[in-house]
């Protein structure tokens, strides 16, 4: 996520009946294991994934809770549901929880389409969107960037049809790092029609510091059709536990629950997300310290002559080109392990400063050979 999406499954010769749809599902790629290089510390800077380790209080949750795994956990989540309504002041009857945010999305899709029915969203985006579209029949109509790697919302509102039934908005934007505004998402909501479920992802949202970014609980708030997708994977680090959950109004709210796989959030999840709910302060620092390393990163690449949009998650982007393999190679000879997509171009995360510095030096080296 040559690490990326789309590209075709294959399937070996077996006489058991397997979906049609299959053969063109696009394949999801972990971020490869850390590349190993002699007298060099090596980092795997590919996943977004948070570098700071558990906090200590929640750690401490996740021990005691590891005594009861030989029980089911609860199925309906209630210590969590009921922590979220309290901290984003809604009914607990519009919250659904999931194996993250992709476990609620996969809920999301399935609860609304049927075979042949659409759902549009923005390319480059999160590579799991045409994946899951596909697995639920449906046909991912995917809207071409605008420039600067933005979502173009005029664009993703021309293509919607009678047989659109969900439309991504992902913000701040995987792999490109950029967010909409508040004004042009409510220009764009109003052309949606009101039976097209919108879904705001805010999976980076704790990063964000755009003045126009928008409130996604007050839209929600205000449009019967929008969703809120979170994760706890990301600024909570919570990523190797697998929870996350859809904020939605509550005939939504209870389809999802009804498409959920059961016991999807396992003990342990449950309670390191309430722990860390709970540790919002502490979080908050660190969430602080990644945003203050991001622009530092993101200021020492563009006095190199990079040309970068403005991000607003826990990645950089480098908009690449052809160019995109031959980086992704020159960062892992250097130790460290990004994320090409084809000929678009490499994501790298935030990580420790040491990581950091050393993606600062082999753009700047790349840049110059680049330029000759």
């Amino acid at each position: 996520m040559t690490d990326d999406v789309p590209a075709e499954a294959t399937q070996p010769p077996t006489p058991v009946h397997l979906r049609a749809a299959l053969a063109a599902l696009p394949v999801y790629a972990p971020g490869r294991p850390a590349a190993v290089r002699d007298g060099l510390t090596a980092y795997k800077i590919s996943s977004n994934e948070n570098p700071f380790p558990p906090l200590p209080s929640v750690l401490e949750v996740v021990r005691d809770a590891a005594t009861a795994m030989n029980r089911y956990p609860d199925m309906a989540v209630t210590a969590l549901t009921r922590a979220l309504a309290d901290r984003l002041g809604v009914p607990a009857a519009r919250i659904s929880t999931g194996p993250g945010s992709v476990g609620v999305l996969d809920q999301l899709i399935r609860a609304t389409c049927d075979d042949g029915d659409e759902v549009v969203f923005a390319w480059r985006s999160f590579e799991a969107y045409p994946i899951l579209t596909t697995l639920a029949g449906a046909r991912p109509v995917m809207v071409p960037l605008a420039p600067g790697a933005r979502h173009d919302l005029d664009a993703m509102a021309d293509a919607v049809t009678d047989r659109t039934r969900l439309v991504l908005v992902c913000t701040p934007n995987n792999p490109t790092g950029t967010t909409v505004g508040a004004d042009e998402l409510d220009a764009f909501l109003d052309r949606v029609p009101a039976d097209v479920l919108v879904v705001i992802d805010e999976a980076y949202l704790e990063f964000v510091d755009a003045p126009d970014a928008p409130d996604a609980m007050a839209v929600h708030a205000a449009r019967p059709n929008v969703v809120v997708l979170r994760t706890f994977s990301k600024a909570y680090g919570l990523a190797g536990l697998r929870v996350g959950y859809a904020v939605a109004h509550e005939p939504v709210a209870e389809a999802l629950r009804k498409s959920a796989l059961p016991f999807g959030v396992n003990s342990l999840a449950q309670a390191a997300a309430v722990a860390s709910l709970d540790a919002a302060d502490e979080l908050d620092v660190r969430v602080k310290e990644l945003v203050a390393e991001r622009e530092r990163v993101v200021a020492a690449l563009r006095d190199q002559g990079w040309d970068i949009p403005e991000q607003q998650a826990n990645f950089v982007w480098f908009d690449l080109g052809d160019d995109t393999a031959a980086f992704a190679a020159a960062c892992e000879d250097e130790g460290l392990t990004v994320r090409p997509y084809l000929t678009d171009g490499v994501r790298a995360t935030i990580a420790e400063p040491p990581a950091n510095d050393r993606l600062v030096e082999v753009a700047g080296r790349f840049l110059a050979a680049r330029r000759g």
